[in-house]
């Protein structure tokens, strides 16, 4: 068992919901190292002294070919926009933290509004078997598209503990709780892994950080695709989950909303610091997400692959090795 008990200086409470290990006190998640917590004076300060960059109200996505039917021992992966992906074998279609409406808020009214289509629409999806959910944030946890994918699919859900009750409001019915580094081998053969990711939880309903974040290291049709979640970068951390899992043939990765550094380096990697993360779990191949869709920090729309491209040059490593994708626009590996 990986995750061993370590409590020096905190409070433990009478009963635990959660095993107790490295990240967790039994009741409240956090990063094994260096954990911030950002306060409602932290969150002030940033918005009375940013300069947000404007975006565009709306940009028009190019069509792209429908995703390429996987041959046996391959996967088709799809990015759909923010950090949903659809991931295509022959164990079975997956879709990863699933964002499809208007704006990710709690609010329909209010809140981050996406600035273009979905690279697929509901309607276009195969059916989905399996949902993965790496953290309750509203640009990664859409209650909304969990209840039209829940009423369409009945699609199993893999998430990081403490999640199944939310997943339950969605009328999803089937929910796999892990830890990090605990796997999980469902009927078609996919094997899924939650890994740690440096970030945090909190939403509406629940307490703050008492939902468990992650990533996902998938092993399916003969291949390796790791789905790094929302997160800071920690050396240490991907180092070893390249070593526990090999490394991947595919790698999804995040590279926006990462400005300003001072608030936003705990909990987002900037595009250098994923190019870090490409090469610390040894990918063979990376594509970019997290970026483009809504507008959750400061930097302008475009930087994200802007810097990524500077970032890839820097480190001697060409475009095509982590690519930055179009909404709709499929990899085969």
């Amino acid at each position: 068992m990986r995750n061993q008990v370590h409590t020096a200086g905190r409070i433990m409470p009478a009963r635990p919901l959660h095993p107790l290990s490295d990240h967790c006190d039994g009741r409240r998640f956090f990063n094994p190292r260096n954990q911030v917590n950002p306060g409602w004076l932290d969150v002030l300060k940033w918005r009375l002294t940013s300069r947000p960059a404007v975006w565009p109200v709306r940009i028009a996505i190019e069509p792209q070919p429908p995703p390429p039917i996987p041959a046996d021992g391959q996967i088709t992966a799809t990015w759909v926009n923010q950090a949903t992906f659809l991931l295509q074998s022959s164990a079975g279609n997956v879709l990863t933290d699933p964002i499809f409406g208007a704006r990710a808020s709690p609010f329909p009214w209010a809140g981050p509004r996406r600035v273009h289509a979905p690279g697929l629409a509901l309607d276009q999806l195969p059916r989905i078997d399996v949902v993965l959910l790496s953290h309750d944030h509203y640009d990664h946890c859409h209650l909304p598209t969990l209840r039209q994918l829940a009423a369409r699919h009945d699609p199993m859900v893999v998430t990081p503990l403490g999640n199944a009750a939310l997943v339950a409001r969605a009328g999803l019915r089937r929910c796999i709780e892990l830890d990090w580094w605990q796997s999980h081998t469902l009927a078609s053969g996919l094997q899924v892994a939650v890994t740690p990711a440096r970030h945090w939880s909190n939403r509406l309903s629940g307490a703050r950080n008492g939902r468990l974040w992650g990533g996902f290291y998938l092993q399916a049709a003969g291949r390796r695709v790791y789905f790094a979640g929302d997160t800071g970068y920690d050396p240490a951390m991907f180092k070893a989950i390249g070593r526990e899992f090999g490394p991947p043939d595919l790698a999804l990765i995040p590279i926006g909303a990462y400005e300003p550094r001072w608030f936003m380096a705990a909990q987002h990697c900037n595009p250098a610091e994923s190019v870090l993360i490409h090469r610390d779990v040894g990918s063979r191949l990376s594509v970019a997400m997290h970026w483009g869709t809504f507008q959750l920090t400061d930097e302008p729309r475009e930087a994200p692959p802007r810097d990524l491209s500077a970032a890839l040059a820097t480190a001697g490593l060409s475009a095509a090795q982590f690519r930055t994708l179009h909404p709709g626009e499929s990899v085969l590996v």
